[in-house]
């Protein structure tokens, strides 16, 4: 399969307004196309506005999760009806990993892609000194193809005047949109921005965010898109299949859990799951299942909500002491937990762990994590996988064990290890890709069948 025509939005570093842009351009584009949208990097968040601006999943390109053809597979299987791929990036176009390497950063999944490059400079107060940024980042990777500059946060028309000359006429390169500065933003909470529930909100947001990218050339914009050359991907599914009709797995979807990477959730329907979706902060009970998969997301924001659903948190109590599968990433652990203590209240939970989880003002920084599956562990044993965490809330008593996983990079809950087991229960601050791990769906299944 050929790749779509493809851009990447990237950024002269953090805060720039690359979400905002990406977003508006994306609902923009998708009148009349079908937009398939992309993040780099280990993120929940800026992927949900993807989704609603163009009414597909988002996928993450991961390159420290995935290996060059896993990552090109996953493009080409999800793009491959798509008429144009837009790929926002992480942090600074060139930031990554380490200090001097690619791995991780949106330059290497645009050499990966070899898709043009967009670039968004916050050109406050700048106008001659936003060209040598430009020119900065044209001349550091000269194999990266800076093929426009979007000018964000400008003063004025006078301003956007000489911005716009310095840049096109000291670095030969176009500016295909200007953005004048103005106050709002997108509303945030701890973990970044906030979560879109979807509904009229979304699509006010959405008619905003539209309104805000006016200026750019969007016709410039898919232009530029199509020159990127042709190549060959395969389009075929990225997940092994295993025979294990009939396994239900309950997955709760609401405002408290989230945080779900679509393939983890493609993964355990191509191992032969049926996912039961449902809503436990309104109020919906556990539905019958042979296990529960919890994603993480802002259970301690709607804490008295899920404390009010003892339907719930005691089906997961019960679950979990008949011995079936009840695995928790993050949010999920938390609510696993004997309680929840944040902002002031204590909330009880499931109880399936004698610790709180605990919020607490200093954050585990979004990191991303190495860690190898102990002996103990009833899911992943001996299996070396990479994963991402980022979480407020810490657990009090830290559990004495068994642990399913210790860490070689990361924090995990305490003394380097992560993945606190009871029974088949299994809770845990990584989050982990079903494509970085290809036995994460068959092995969650098989887990599952025999509990």
């Amino acid at each position: 399969m050929t790749a779509p025509p493809r851009v990447v939005i990237a950024g002269s570093g953090s805060g720039v307004g690359k979400t905002v842009i990406t977003t508006g351009l994306m609902s923009r584009l998708s009148k009349g196309r079908k937009v398939q949208g992309y993040k780099v990097g280990p993120d929940f968040i800026d992927p949900m506005y993807h989704t609603a601006a163009t009414g597909r999943p988002s996928r993450n390109l991961d390159s420290y999760f995935m290996e060059r053809g896993a990552l090109l597979n996953l493009f080409g299987w999800s793009s491959r009806d798509a008429d144009l791929a837009v790929v926002e990036g992480v942090r600074g176009l060139y930031d990554g990993l380490t200090s001097t390497g690619d791995t991780g950063s949106t330059a290497e999944i645009a050499k990966f892609l070899q898709a043009p490059v967009i670039l968004v400079v916050n050109a406050r107060s700048l106008a001659k000194s936003a060209a040598a940024h430009v020119l900065g980042f044209k001349m550091l990777d000269r194999t990266v193809n800076i093929a426009g500059v979007i000018l964000n946060n400008v003063g004025g028309e006078r301003h956007r005047q000489k911005a716009v000359e310095a840049v096109e006429s000291l670095t030969g390169t176009e500016i295909v949109g200007t953005i004048e500065r103005r106050r709002e933003s997108l509303p945030e909470r701890h973990l970044g921005l906030m979560t879109l529930d979807g509904g009229q909100d979304a699509r006010a947001l959405l008619r905003d965010l539209e309104d805000l990218v006016a200026e750019i050339d969007v016709e410039r914009i898919l232009e530029i898109a199509g020159s990127a050359p042709e190549i060959e991907l395969d389009k075929g599914s990225p997940y092994p299949n295993y025979d294990a009709q009939g396994v239900k797995v309950a997955v709760p979807r609401d405002r408290s859990f989230c945080f779900y990477y679509p393939e983890n959730l493609e993964s355990l329907e191509a191992a032969g799951a049926k996912l039961v979706f449902f809503r436990p902060t309104e109020g919906e009970r556990l539905p019958d299942c042979d296990a529960v998969y919890m994603g993480g997301g802002y259970p301690e924001v709607h804490a008295e909500l899920l404390e009010g659903n003892s339907d719930f948190l005691e089906g997961l109590r019960q679950m979990s002491e008949q011995g079936a599968l009840v695995y928790g990433e993050c949010g999920g652990l938390m609510v696993m937990c004997r309680s929840i203590d944040a902002f002031g209240r204590l909330n009880r939970m499931a109880g399936i762990f004698d610790a709180r989880a605990v919020l607490t003002r200093d954050r585990q920084g979004l990191a991303y994590v190495r860690a190898r599956g102990t002996a103990d562990n009833f899911i992943f044993p001996g299996l070396d996988l990479r994963a991402h965490e980022f979480h407020y809330s810490r657990l009090e008593p830290i559990p004495s064990g068994p642990y399913g996983f210790s860490i070689q990079r990361g924090t995990g809950i305490g003394h380097s290890m992560d993945g606190i087991m009871v029974r088949r229960s299994m809770g845990t601050y990584m989050h982990q890709h079903a494509l970085a791990n290809p036995s994460w769906g068959r092995a969650l299944v098989r887990s599952a069948s025999r509990s």
